[in-house]
């Protein structure tokens, strides 16, 4: 069973390649809104020769577009490899460090739990048996994937999540939703609030039974993959889910103790204490306790690598959906607005079904509407590439406005949108706000 569990590690490797891969250029390409070559050079004046581990990628050894389109291409060829299960540790650990390095560099674009997540389950699958301490490491792994969620909803005091009324808002405010969550939006009220009961014991008691005998263990695995399948059909979580699920699997396999060389008993002692000691560190900051002397150094150390994470999804429910949405004029008179592929924009169209992949401008625009133009300033670099009609950039949205010569002006306002009920013919209303960006040509803007 643990070879086909990393089997199918390869097709959410690949999946994560190509999704980033084939926007890679118009977000942290040459050209793109955060070029990557730009970020590695400020890395190297900023912090010298420690810029390598503290941004720790091949693509130092070249900075070119050419170099970026090699390492995603490379890393999803070498997951198709892992999908076939030829030489399959080598495959996954080549798919660790080029997924590491592209992380490194994405800056805004590639910081998502879910990033990291893949980060820490494929370190850990290089290593991967069916002895009791590495089958361990997966399933506390998926424990505090689990908890940590949990407890930060209520450790973070959100008045949604205490009195049970977070689904009432969520399927409306959450990032990309899909259709089926416009309908789970017109539930009443004590609907939302049983679901919401269920998200929290789903996320901090069930993770107990993770560690139980096998029927209970068992049953924890199918509550736990319950839960994404539900997140699963309501909202586009890119391949979270499907790496979840596949971790909630670890659960399932029956370990064996059979004699294992002394190599592979001082391996496994040296993954326990390591994940184990980091990881306990991070709950003491979870729960706001004073690290012991040296903690805080020792998380600051292996930050970089991304292996041993801290996680918590929606920890503060969103009441509000802002969306920003972007114009361009000719004249500074007549405005035009831009669409893009997956975000709401459009009042009449349906919201769309995309996941497992993960249009990550999409993504970022719902984040860029929850703050300020300051709080973001990539925002300023993608509004510029609008003038200058970047075609890496424009390729990331499905309307352009402007197909023959870019606007000599550009703004941005906010809308505040809402989900319509039974019987409107839009899925969305919306109305206006104010401005989020003003109206700026060119060389004002750079």
């Amino acid at each position: 069973m643990i070879r086909t569990l990393l089997r199918a590690l390869g097709l959410v490797y690949f999946i994560a390649f190509v999704s980033f891969g084939t926007q890679a250029a118009g977000l942290i390409g040459s050209h793109g809104i955060l070029p990557f070559g730009d970020y590695l050079k400020e890395a190297r004046v900023s912090l010298g020769a420690a810029a390598y581990w503290e941004v720790p990628s091949v693509l130092w050894a070249r900075g070119s577009d050419g170099a970026l389109t090699a390492v995603w291409v490379l890393g999803a060829s070498c997951a198709l490899v892992a999908i076939a299960g030829y030489r399959l540790r080598i495959a996954l650990a080549a798919c660790l460090v080029l997924w590491l390095s592209l992380c490194s560099v994405g800056q805004d674009f590639l910081s998502y739990q879910w990033d990291v997540l893949l980060l820490e389950a494929g370190f850990l699958a290089i290593f991967a048996d069916d002895s009791p301490a590495r089958v361990w490491l997966f399933r506390w792994l998926i424990f505090r994937l689990m908890f940590f969620s949990g407890a930060g909803k209520l450790l973070t005091g959100d008045p949604t999540w205490r009195n049970l009324t977070a689904l009432h808002f969520h399927y409306e405010t959450q990032p990309l939703p899909t259709p089926v969550a416009w309908y789970l939006d017109q539930l009443p009220l004590w609907f939302q609030k049983i679901s919401t009961a269920f998200v929290l014991a789903a996320e901090e008691a069930v993770p107990f039974l993770f560690f139980a005998p096998r029927r209970l263990r068992q049953a924890g695995a199918g509550i736990t993959i319950l839960l994404q399948l539900l997140i699963l059909i309501a909202g586009n979580y890119t391949f979270f889910n499907f790496l979840t699920i596949l971790l909630a699997l670890f659960l399932l396999v029956e370990t064996k103790r059979a004699s294992q060389s002394r190599t592979h008993r001082i391996v496994s002692a040296g993954l326990v204490t390591f994940v184990g000691v980091t990881s306990a560190l991070l709950f003491l900051e979870l729960f706001r306790v004073d690290l012991p002397r040296g903690g805080a150094a020792i998380l600051r150390g292996i930050a970089p690598m991304k292996i041993v994470n801290s996680y918590g999804l929606f920890t503060v429910m969103t009441v509000r959906r802002p969306e920003i949405v972007v114009e361009g004029s000719q004249d500074g008179e007549t405005w035009r607005a831009y669409e893009f592929p997956y975000k709401p924009g459009n009042v009449m169209r349906a919201p769309p079904v995309v996941a497992p992949l993960q249009p990550r401008l999409d993504w970022q625009m719902w984040f860029a509407a929850l703050g300020t133009r300051q709080e973001n300033p990539w925002f300023t670099n993608f509004m510029i590439r609008l003038l200058e009609g970047e075609p890496s950039v424009l390729r990331l949205l499905s309307y352009n406005p402007f197909p023959t010569a870019p606007p000599q002006y550009i703004r941005a306002r906010i809308f505040l949108y809402h989900f319509t009920h039974f019987g409107e013919r839009a899925w969305w209303r919306r109305e206006e706000e104010g401005t989020y960006f003003p109206v700026v040509s060119l060389k004002q803007a750079q």
